[in-house]
């Protein structure tokens, strides 16, 4: 903006007291009056180029797809070579975003009837040694065809998982899998504590 005043004004006054009260440098200015003079760069006609290819398969796809589909499709169906974090960034610049088809997944559900257990860690996750304190634990995993659920059960002291059990459904059997796993894998002596959240599973 400055550099465009400048080159409206310059027939009028100096260009060095243009640029010294916009508070830009006279070589500066110079500079950019070469590259008006030689147009775009071949970098900015290459990014102009593909960023047409982008809006014509953004377009395709219902304006569903996002940058990694529209990479693969460039590379796939056009064969351009292009870098993912290029195609993201003249998506961005152009206004494109893809749409998430994921959907988020509750996995802790209180059951309001249960007696609420004690919390015998005290949120002090520390252990002295093994099989003294674990934690358990449900995350999500989303595929093509939904979420797989996935439980498990792991040492304080070592940070290792040490049970694990994976569903389509989040059932009080998802849990008892990974702790049953957790105990035939350890043997942990009584006393062993299972620290879980409030889920009603």
């Amino acid at each position: 903006m400055k550099f465009r005043l400048i080159h409206a004004e310059k027939d009028h006054h100096e260009v060095s007291l243009l640029a010294r009260v916009l508070g830009v440098s006279r070589q500066g200015y110079y500079a950019w009056a070469a590259r008006q003079r030689r147009g775009p760069s071949a970098r900015a006609r290459r990014d102009a180029e593909l960023t047409e290819r982008i809006r014509e398969h953004h377009r395709a796809s219902d304006e569903i797809y996002g940058a990694p589909r529209i990479h693969a499709d460039l590379r796939e169906l056009d064969g351009v070579r292009v870098g993912r974090k290029r195609v993201a960034r003249l998506m961005r610049r152009a206004g494109l975003a893809g749409v998430s088809r994921r959907r988020g997944c509750r996995t802790t559900i209180a059951d309001g009837r249960a007696a609420a257990a004690s919390d015998l860690v005290k949120r002090q996750f520390i252990a002295a040694e093994p099989n003294r304190v674990w934690t358990a634990d449900i995350t999500y995993v989303p595929t093509w065809q939904g979420f797989v659920y996935l439980a498990v059960v792991l040492d304080v002291f070592s940070r290792r998982i040490v049970g694990w059990a994976m569903a389509d459904h989040m059932r009080t059997e998802l849990v008892t899998d990974a702790l049953a796993m957790a105990l035939h894998q350890r043997h942990p002596e009584a006393g062993v504590i299972h620290h879980s959240d409030k889920g009603s599973q």
